[in-house]
């Protein structure tokens, strides 16, 4: 019924024979000549980065990239394949950083870009050998002899054409995108990358006074960074909840959200007077384009400038009841919610931060990196009587898992591909595919294709 396995059989030494022959007898390549007369089923690996090491992870997902084309093989297909290598990005940046004793874009940029390249070039090859020998150890097929680099000139033109081919479709546009940015290495970083990055830090936040235009009175806005106040131009509400005016134990007349007045107002309170009063009601929709006082001069400057409306309450249904005061501040180049705020209501874009997360001449912090200018922002809001209060909160910050600086939400200038437009084609096209399991298909990537936003690369 079966052969008795010896004992002392050793795997591993078996392995290394079949590799052996599959290279003396160049088996990959004649796997492919000799079925010239199939038809054509091309596979391009998916490039890893030469300058870092294989891991287990690659095991994987090396195997899956060798079953399907050797299946197709066996089904008569001629199938070359082409291994490549991933020769741009940061990680490579980073590890030359580290090795000429650089820190940050101004240093390299010291040192000179065309040498700075050069020893990039020459580090993403730092493991070349240990990949091949790794891939041929766990029989993964592909020409190493002849890869396709990224770095490449003919790679490179060939991404510019497709590029030209994406804008004569009129599918490519400019616009800015809210990123996660990190200014001590001068990029965005993507949402995975972000997600390695988190430290739970204890700051202060800010309710700050917002005076209406013409009225004793004050919206109370809670923001968790109070260095994008100077570049304020909006407050924004929930347009279906209930808001509150109250005559508050302190003098003040406020506007905020009933949910909170307890929570917000309730330390004012004493034995023979209570927290607060409420003098009217209304929805948070009755409250919009009610205008008040730019919290900082400079902003309401670059409003003019622009001649654009700002400096008014917006509605949107993203403001919840769950902390702060039921009322937002809006600066739409720091913020997604914002910024789709700001494109609803046609807001002035101000953006008083520059590149390296430092405060710009406009603003009475010029110079300071943003995290440094939160505690002045405080103390003048404070001094000037528009701080309601500062309450430290605990909570995880992202920071950039390569330098550890913390990133900021950013407005960068940005390309656009117009993928909306080709939205119906994509889903299409994703119905057509054979998914195993067929629910990653229909349901996580689906659902992706059917929300699918327009591209920024």
């Amino acid at each position: 019924m079966y052969k008795k396995v010896d004992t002392n059989l050793n795997f591993v030494q078996r392995e290394k024979e079949v590799e052996k022959f599959w290279d003396d007898n160049n088996i990959f390549e004649k796997s492919i000549d000799s079925r010239k007369k199939g038809e054509s089923y091309v596979f391009y690996d998916g490039p890893p980065t030469a300058n870092g090491k294989p891991h287990i992870g690659h095991v994987l997902t090396r195997a899956i990239k060798d079953m399907i084309p050797r299946y197709r093989a066996m089904k008569g297909y001629q199938v070359p394949r082409k291994a490549g290598w991933d020769t741009h990005g940061l990680p490579v940046e980073l590890e030359v950083e580290k090795m000429l004793g650089l820190d940050g874009k101004e240093q390299i940029e010291e040192y000179g870009l065309e040498p700075f390249i050069k020893k990039c070039k020459e580090s993403v090859w730092k493991y070349k050998g240990m990949w091949e020998d790794f891939s041929g150890t766990v029989g993964f097929w592909a020409d190493m002899e002849h890869p396709y680099v990224t770095y490449d000139n003919n790679f490179i033109e060939s991404e510019w054409w497709a590029l030209k081919q994406i804008y004569e479709k009129g599918l490519l546009y400019k616009g800015f995108k809210i990123v996660p940015y990190c200014p001590r290495c001068g990029t965005p970083l993507s949402s995975h990358e972000v997600a390695q990055g988190y430290k739970t830090v204890k700051e202060r936040s800010a309710i700050v006074r917002f005076k209406l235009v013409g009225k004793d009175e004050y919206f109370l806005a809670w923001t968790t960074t109070p260095w994008t106040l100077p570049s304020n131009v909006a407050l924004c509400v929930n347009p279906d909840e209930t808001y509150c005016k109250v005559e508050a134990a302190d003098g003040y007349t406020y506007i905020l959200a009933e949910a909170l007045l307890d929570t917000v107002l309730g330390k004012l309170a004493t034995e023979d007077k209570p927290a607060y009063k409420v003098l009217e009601t209304y929805k948070g929709k009755d409250l919009e384009y009610i205008e008040y006082e730019p919290l900082y001069e400079c902003a309401g400057e670059s409003a003019k400038k622009q001649g654009k409306k700002g400096h008014f309450v917006t509605c949107d249904s993203y403001v919840t009841m769950s902390d702060g005061t039921g009322i937002v501040h809006i600066a739409p180049a720091f913020g997604e919610d914002d910024s789709k705020v700001g494109k609803k209501y046609d807001l002035p874009f101000v953006q008083f931060v520059d590149g390296k997360g430092d405060m710009t001449a406009e603003t009475p912090y010029a110079g300071m990196f943003v995290k440094d200018a939160d505690p002045e922002v405080l103390k003048d809001l404070d001094k000037s009587g528009k701080l309601f209060a500062a309450p430290k909160f605990e909570h995880d910050y992202p920071h950039c898992w390569r330098c550890g600086s913390p990133l900021i939400y950013y407005a960068r200038d940005t390309w656009f591909i117009k993928m909306t437009d080709v939205k119906d084609r994509l889903i299409a096209n994703n119905n057509t595919i054979n998914w195993i399991p067929e629910s990653i298909g229909k349901g996580r990537f689906g659902d992706w294709l059917k929300n699918v936003q327009d591209w920024g690369i």
